[in-house]
């Protein structure tokens, strides 16, 4: 199994609109990011997007992915979903439409905020295309087949709101949490790979800190744990050397080998 990481930034992405700090202004590529989203390209040669992300055309196109088999969300908020536009290019291809999951708010959100997508009445003039896309939705802890791999949506706390994280494999993937339930760290028990996010070294009251995600990396016990949705507030060099052994961040386009 293989893990790219699309997008590694969070809702306001780096560098900042506006922003004129070192990170924002850094020539080192690894602190250009944008939007978080990730790909999962399984032993069988399926591919698992989690996430559509505003930058999704741009993040596909550079790590040359002309096709995916399903799409996973992990929640409704606008840096990870509002690229869904973007499937056009993957469902007109197929002529049909494209597998979709997420919690039960998320497809709610889904289908009354980009309609178009799932409404087989609204049908495109002759000589022209829209996204097609079918939902389903997941409950946590059901484990479900999705391109041929065995998926455990895994519920976390994100402010007032609950996400999805997923464990595929020996993949654990978890964005916009703000902290893993003892339910979450048994779901995640065993994976080779985890990723978390970890927005900065301060709290957040909907995210982790970067301290809380080593915790909690530590909780989880995975091999590898790389974090993501990461914020201007370090340089990747900088936040790279300040981790203990086993962690490290992520960074757009780095691609993740998971035996």
């Amino acid at each position: 199994m293989k893990l790219t990481f699309l997008g590694t930034g969070t809702s306001f992405g780096v560098p900042q609109i506006g922003c004129g700090c070192e990170v924002c202004g850094s020539s080192d590529p690894r602190d250009k990011r944008t939007r978080s989203g990730a790909l999962v390209e399984t032993d069988v040669g399926m591919r698992i997007l989690i996430d559509t992300p505003p930058e999704l055309r741009l993040q596909l196109i550079a790590n040359h992915i002309a096709s995916v088999d399903a799409i996973l969300f992990t929640h409704e908020h606008a840096d990870h979903i509002h690229g869904i536009d973007d499937v056009r290019a993957l469902s007109v291809r197929t002529r049909s439409p494209l597998r979709m999951y997420g919690p039960e708010e998320t497809v709610h959100t889904l289908e009354q905020r980009f309609s178009y997508i799932f409404d087989q009445a609204k049908r495109p003039l002759p000589g022209t295309t829209k996204p097609e896309g079918e939902l389903t939705t997941l409950e946590p802890g059901v484990a479900v087949q999705i391109a041929g791999e065995t998926v455990i949506p895994i519920a976390v706390p994100h402010g007032r709101t609950t996400v999805f994280g997923y464990r595929i494999g020996a993949l654990g993937y978890v964005t916009d949490a703000k902290l893993l339930p003892p339910a979450a760290i048994e779901a995640l028990a065993g994976v080779k790979v985890l990723v978390l996010n970890a927005l900065f070294w301060k709290e957040h009251p909907t995210h982790m800190s970067v301290p809380e995600a080593i915790e909690t990396a530590r909780a989880v016990g995975a091999e590898r744990t790389y974090f993501t949705h990461l914020t201007h507030d370090n340089f990747h060099a900088a936040l790279e050397s300040a981790l203990p052994p086993g962690l490290f961040p992520a960074y757009d386009g780095l691609t993740v080998t998971i035996d």
